[in-house]
């Protein structure tokens, strides 16, 4: 069976930060979750090709804003799965269990990881992150994006695809992923 999750980094102007991000997605590939890289960039010219090379990714390059920039991603995703994420977002060691026991259990619902401070570590409350953080830590099924009509843009675009995705349709994962503190 071919590993079920694409990942989708949006990027602008991140490359020379997503290292860290790339490094701690090994643990997915190497637990064969992990079946292809996209970074999808919003043509900021910053040597994001070069790291997509270097990393084996996808690069997909075309105007800038996030939710576009997602959307574009899961497009040219081939995931039955797309676990969207920002550059600068590392999920935390142990993520591929979290994420493989989602797919297992949820399989009509989106999951979120709980983002955690970077640096310090700590719980945040979990909620629903201003249209900056859209991508923290987003794994849903592809079918599932496309049954609500696929990303949506405009404010606050996971509220609104939780409202699409309905009653429990976007469970929190038992997991964290460290954002950095100027997020929270």
């Amino acid at each position: 069976m071919a590993a079920p999750i694409s990942i989708i980094i949006p990027t602008q102007v991140d490359a020379d930060a997503i290292g860290p991000t790339l490094a701690a997605l090994a643990e997915g590939l190497g637990a064969g979750l992990i079946r292809e890289l996209i970074l999808s960039d919003g043509d900021s010219g910053d040597g994001i090709g070069d790291v997509a090379e270097a990393a084996g990714a996808r690069l997909i390059i075309g105007p800038g804003g996030q939710a576009a920039q997602v959307q574009r991603g899961a497009e040219a995703a081939t995931g039955a799965w797309l676990l969207i994420l920002a550059a600068d977002a590392r999920p935390l060691p142990g993520w591929p269990t979290a994420a493989a026991r989602h797919l297992e259990k949820h399989r009509d619902s989106a999951g979120r990881f709980t983002p955690v401070a970077a640096g310090r570590l700590s719980r945040l409350r979990w909620t629903l992150l201003p249209p900056r953080d859209l991508a923290c830590g987003l794994l849903i099924r592809r079918a599932t994006l496309d049954r609500v009509g696929g990303f949506p843009g405009g404010p606050r675009p996971v509220a609104r695809l939780a409202r699409a995705l309905g009653p429990g349709g976007l469970r929190r994962l038992p997991h964290g992923i460290a954002v950095p503190t100027a997020r929270t």
